[in-house]
Order: structure tokens, then C-alpha cells, then sequence
């Protein structure tokens, strides 16, 4: 029977490869632009970048370790404190949440219709940037209302965000007050 941790689990795991997707098709963008051959017709063969590019890259290295560490908190069920509570996995999906929206907006108003150029491996690898620029979005959205759904209806904003309340079931053994009534 799966529970709502493993769909959480499944949905970071692919929040996890579409940054990799993205950070290896933001990666091959720079690496064009900043080492374009003297002839080259884009820019009429200057290196340059595009900022747009190099803030969805760190967004996409941001999310590929905040997927990795939450992967790890609900699969281990370890226990951190405040740093590991629904709250901060808000906050830090927030973050992503926003860096994403900018991200994937600002370069669909750059290349959003690129359909014109398709026969050039650059055109369709800014389609594919764009597209996952859009996915991750979409799973870091879906991530957010999840995680906020199972925190009101279970009143646990800032308790440990693996959803398991048993101090035997955490191994840093829950907060004080749990420990304390157990031994009084």
C-alpha cells in the first residue's frame, strides 16, 4: 500500500532528474556561448552568456541537493530539528518554487517560439531548456501543495517532515517533551 511519504519520495526523485536534465542542458548552453568557434553566425563569433541560463544552472544545482536531502530525511526518517519540519521544506520549496517561475518565464519570453530554427541543434536544445525549465516548476508546485495539504490536515508544520511521530521511529529520538512524557 503506498503511503503519502513514498509518493512525496517518487515525486522528488523526479524533481531530482529533471535538474539533472536541466543542468546538463544549461551546462551545454554556456559551454556553446562561452566557447564559440571565431565563424560562428550567433554573435558573430563573440563568447558571451546568457544570465538567464546561468541562473536556471545554479537553481538546478540547488534542487538536485534539497531533492537529495529530503530524499534522505523521509527514506532515513532522521530527525534535525527545525531544519527538518514541514516549515522548512516549505521554505526551501518556496525558494525553488520562485527561482524556477523566473527561470522558466524570463527564458520563454527569450525563446518560446524557436519552431522557425528547429533544423539547429541550439534551437531545439533551447526548446528542451525551456520545456524542463517548465517541468521542474511544475514538480516543485506540486511538491509545495502536497507537502502544505498532509501539514494542515495533520497540524505539523514544525514537526519532522518524514511524517512519523513515534520517537522509536525517528532516529534522534523526537523532541523533549515526547522523551519526557515517556518517562514520567
Amino acid at each position: 500500500m503506498a503511503s503519502i511519504n513514498g509518493f512525496r519520495v517518487a515525486l522528488y526523485v523526479v524533481l531530482w532528474l529533471f535538474s539533472a536534465v536541466l543542468l546538463g542542458l544549461t551546462a551545454t548552453r554556456l559551454h556553446y556561448t562561452l566557447f564559440l568557434p571565431p565563424f560562428d553566425p550567433l554573435n558573430s563569433g563573440k563568447p558571451f552568456y546568457d544570465p538567464i541560463v546561468a541562473e536556471l544552472l545554479v537553481t538546478s544545482i540547488l534542487a538536485l541537493f534539497w531533492s537529495s536531502y529530503i530524499i534522505h530525511v523521509i527514506h532515513r526518517s532522521y530527525d534535525y530539528g527545525r531544519f527538518s519540519s514541514f516549515a522548512a521544506e516549505l521554505l526551501g520549496l518556496m525558494a525553488l518554487f520562485t527561482l524556477f517561475l523566473v527561470g522558466a518565464a524570463i527564458s520563454s519570453t527569450f525563446w518560446g517560439d524557436l519552431f522557425w530554427c528547429h533544423e539547429f541543434w541550439q534551437c531545439r536544445l533551447l526548446t528542451a531548456l525551456v520545456a524542463f525549465a517548465w517541468m521542474c516548476w511544475v514538480m516543485t508546485f506540486a511538491l509545495i501543495v502536497i507537502s502544505v495539504l498532509f501539514a494542515v490536515a495533520n497540524s505539523a508544520f514544525f514537526h519532522p517532515l518524514h511524517g512519523r511521530y513515534d520517537p522509536h521511529s525517528s532516529f534522534f529520538g523526537g523532541n523533549r517533551k515526547d522523551r519526557r512524557s515517556r518517562w514520567c
